[in-house]
């Protein structure tokens, strides 16, 4: 891994764990020389993440759109800063300069940037490793209801495996770094499969 995409919220959250958690991501990441990718922002646990990674010496690049530019919360003081149309441009900037995707609290914009690249992996657009680092059980029920999506046929059980879930930072990065893309087929139905033959 040369740089890991952090997705997050752009608010602090309830509880200081939250940015906690956030600061030691950013921390951590800039120690192991992994440069940090994220939405460009300077609020909430955005804002905590690159200025942990930046005070730990590390690069940290930030792709943010116009619109949110003119609301005034992009960071300033980044290695570098993009600055791109729309959200679409962000995120396809963000898959392109990242290797990895990791997913903290955060709300809306948090899960629907990871899920579009869990998307992408599965219809194989991409092959990077995505994971889920839990703060406190946080993102407990959404991986509850991913295990119902295999339960109810809706999702491949090895796309299911193929995302890591935990709260150990060390473990995630390790796996991340060890990734190996599962080949599992979309279509769970036979009749769908042999239609695409």
């Amino acid at each position: 891994m040369r740089s890991i995409c952090v997705y997050c919220g752009s608010n602090n959250g309830a509880r200081p764990v939250y940015a906690e958690h956030a600061a030691a991501l950013g921390t951590r990441l800039a120690a192991d020389g992994v440069a940090v990718v994220y939405g460009g922002g300077n609020v909430g646990l955005m804002g905590v993440v690159a200025d942990a990674a930046l005070a730990a010496g590390g690069e940290v690049i930030g792709v943010i759109p116009e619109q949110l530019m003119g609301w005034e919360v992009a960071h300033t003081g980044l290695t570098r800063l993009e600055v791109v149309a729309n959200m679409h441009q962000r995120k396809a900037r963000m898959f392109d300069l990242s290797d990895g995707f990791v997913a903290l609290p955060g709300g809306f914009g948090t899960l629907d940037e990871m899920f579009e690249m869990l998307t992408w992996r599965q219809l194989g657009i991409g092959d990077k490793p995505c994971a889920f680092l839990d703060v406190d059980g946080f993102f407990e029920p959404l991986v509850a209801m991913m295990d119902r999506m295999v339960d109810e046929r809706f999702l491949h059980p090895d796309q299911r495996r193929d995302l890591w879930h935990g709260r150990d930072l060390s473990a995630m990065l390790d796996w991340m770094n060890a990734y190996r893309p599962a080949r599992a087929d979309k279509w769970l139905d036979e009749k769908r499969r042999s239609a695409l033959r």
